[in-house]
């Protein structure tokens, strides 16, 4: 918690708040039931606070980001952002909202056009929201700078840079507009771990320096762990458990959350090997209790 913003504590009023959020998606077919991907979510964030949001793939915690930000369909409960009720927002309600809340997707190759400089894909959010070319180009240079990338960035394109840095550019464009929250899905999972060290350090930097907060969503309990104050964990659509970082990972309560902590790397092969085979038999067991209805 240390090397974290701690003025998220400070603050009693929420800045997200996630009520019995279900999402349903509809399946093709004669009298067949919709397919519910999330059931009963229930989050906060406050003010200059970090959410990780971890769990495997198939989890439902990409789609938890994307109800968020209006690109999944919500089929019960409300999501109240900085005060307003942005669950059925509109379109032009969305575009306003463009300014606060902001997304980083997981993939730098795919999340900026490869025709357009670097200078353009900063300039665009802010162009957008009407700001001038000259405004906008001085936004654009103390983005780089803030993202610690050169300034000879502006005329170069996504294909000159390495991973790292593209993500770099997308956090950049995440930041043009100096929003409240951002959604972070998957932001290092494309990188290797020294460029993932890299960039969730300058998230943190970022944070310290904007008060920004982040619903910051990964497979990877270790990730998560570095930068959140608090972590909810999901397991088929559902939240199993929530609390304090160093409560999760320390004193993990639900079993899933035990067998995620068992999966994060560690740096001692002796180690490493004895998790895996405690994450083993911790499935076992598992399987076993399902199938049998009686604790293991």
């Amino acid at each position: 918690m240390s090397a974290l913003n701690e003025k998220a504590s400070a603050s009693s009023a929420d800045l997200l708040t996630v009520s019995g959020l279900d999402v349903e998606y509809p399946i093709k077919g004669f009298r067949r039931k919709p397919f519910r991907a999330l059931t009963d979510i229930n989050i906060h964030i406050k003010p200059g606070e970090t959410l990780g949001l971890v769990g495997e793939s198939g989890s439902g915690k990409t789609t938890l980001g994307r109800a968020i930000l209006g690109l999944a369909p919500i089929s019960k409960g409300t999501v109240v952002f900085d005060g307003n009720d942005i669950t059925q927002a509109d379109r032009k309600q969305r575009r306003a909202l463009g300014r606060d809340l902001q997304v980083v997707f997981q993939d730098p190759y795919t999340s900026l056009n490869p025709s357009l400089e670097i200078g353009d894909i900063l300039a665009e959010p802010l162009t957008v929201q009407g700001q001038s070319p000259a405004a906008a180009r001085k936004r654009v240079k103390e983005l780089l700078d803030q993202v610690g990338l050169p300034s000879d960035a502006l005329s170069r394109l996504p294909r000159e840079f390495s991973g790292g840095q593209r993500q770099r550019v997308a956090i950049a464009r995440a930041l043009a507009l100096s929003p409240k929250l951002i959604v972070c899905d998957e932001p290092v999972s494309a990188l290797d771990l020294s460029t993932q060290a890299v960039v969730l350090d300058l998230f943190l930097q970022i944070q310290r320096d904007t008060g920004v907060s982040y619903l910051f969503v990964s497979h990877d309990l270790d990730v998560v762990r570095h930068i959140s104050h608090r972590v909810a964990v999901m397991y088929h659509g559902e939240i199993v458990e929530q609390g304090s970082s160093h409560q999760i990972t320390r004193d993990p309560q639900h079993p899933y959350t035990q067998r995620l902590l068992l999966a994060s790397p560690v740096p001692d092969p002796d180690r490493q090997a004895k998790r895996r085979n405690d994450r083993h038999e911790l499935l076992a067991a598992q399987q076993l209790e399902e199938a049998s209805g009686i604790p293991a």
